[in-house]
C-alpha cells in the first residue's frame, strides 16, 4: 500500500520539444553543441582546480619553509613548485584554447 501511495499524486509529465535540428540537451539548453559542451566542461574543471592549485602552492611554500637550508629538501620543494606551475599552465591553457576554438567555430557557423 505504501509503494502505491506516491503513484496517486503523479501528474502529467511534459517532454521537452527539441526544435532547431541541433542536439536536444535535457539538462541545459544553453549547451546545445559539442564546442559549447567542451567549453562548459573545461570551465567547470577550472573552477574546481583553482582552489586545489592554491592549496598546492601554499603546500609548496611550506615545503620551502620547512627545508631550512637543507639542499635535498630545497630541491624537492623547487621540483614540487615547478610541477604545480606547469599543471596550472596546462589547465588554464586548455581552458583558454577551448574557449578560443569554441568562439571561432561559433563565428564560422553563423
Amino acid at each position: 500500500m505504501i509503494t502505491i501511495l506516491p503513484l496517486a499524486f503523479v501528474t502529467f509529465a511534459h517532454a521537452q520539444t527539441c526544435s532547431g535540428g541541433g542536439l536536444c540537451n535535457p539538462l541545459n539548453p544553453a549547451i546545445s553543441s559539442i564546442p559549447k559542451f567542451v567549453e562548459f566542461l573545461l570551465k567547470v574543471m577550472v573552477q574546481v582546480a583553482l582552489p586545489v592549485i592554491a592549496l598546492f602552492i601554499v603546500y609548496s611554500g611550506f615545503m620551502f619553509i620547512f627545508a631550512r637550508g637543507n639542499d635535498e629538501k630545497l630541491k624537492i620543494a623547487k621540483r614540487n613548485f615547478m610541477y604545480v606551475i606547469i599543471g596550472t599552465i596546462l589547465i588554464l591553457g586548455a581552458w583558454v584554447i577551448a574557449t578560443l576554438l569554441g568562439n571561432t567555430v561559433g563565428q564560422l557557423l553563423q
